[in-house]
């Protein structure tokens, strides 16, 4: 890109943005530094280890590569955005506190923002069904067994909200 700035305008947790910013430029790096928004994290920046993830219209992407011309005009959702404004956690947060699927807390963004897309699909996903999802996101603590027992707290929380 040219490196001149240009307005582009986004959603990021329900609220419009107009940002006048190089096109070119990485989401996460607008989101950290522009919005304020710390639950996407820099991790390997390759887009291979889902710290960065958010949702793009409710699919899950990583913003470490994703250059802001590509999300002009969509609705991004980050881990900030999950909750409600009252501060009540999403069911998918509250499932990972439950279940302590964290420990240094360093995947947690993605971990978090791909089990919401994921629940949001599948409401009662199996182990496999999780596993797969999840595949993208690196633990470097080894914390993959609370973390499919989170996913799992998650479904059953969001299934009784719906009851």
């Amino acid at each position: 890109m040219t490196g001149e700035k240009r307005e582009i305008s986004v959603q990021v947790n329900a609220a419009r943005h107009a940002l006048s910013v190089d096109p070119g430029r990485m989401l996460l790096d607008v989101l950290r530094a522009e919005l304020g928004l710390n639950g996407p994290k820099y991790g390997c920046g390759l887009a291979q280890c889902g710290a960065c993830t958010v949702l793009v219209h409710g699919v899950p992407a990583r913003s470490c590569l994703l250059r802001m011309h590509r999300v002009e005009g969509a609705e991004i959702t980050t881990l900030e955005g999950l909750a409600a404004p009252d501060g009540t956690l999403h069911p998918v947060q509250e499932g990972f506190l439950k279940a302590q699927g964290a420990q240094c807390g360093y995947c947690l963004n993605g971990m978090v923002m791909t089990s919401v897309a994921l629940l949001r699909r599948t409401p009662d996903p199996s182990e496999a069904q999780i596993r797969d999802a999840l595949r993208h996101n690196i633990c470097r603590c080894g914390a993959h067994v609370e973390i499919i027992a989170s996913v799992r707290a998650a479904a059953k929380l969001m299934q009784a909200a719906d009851d």
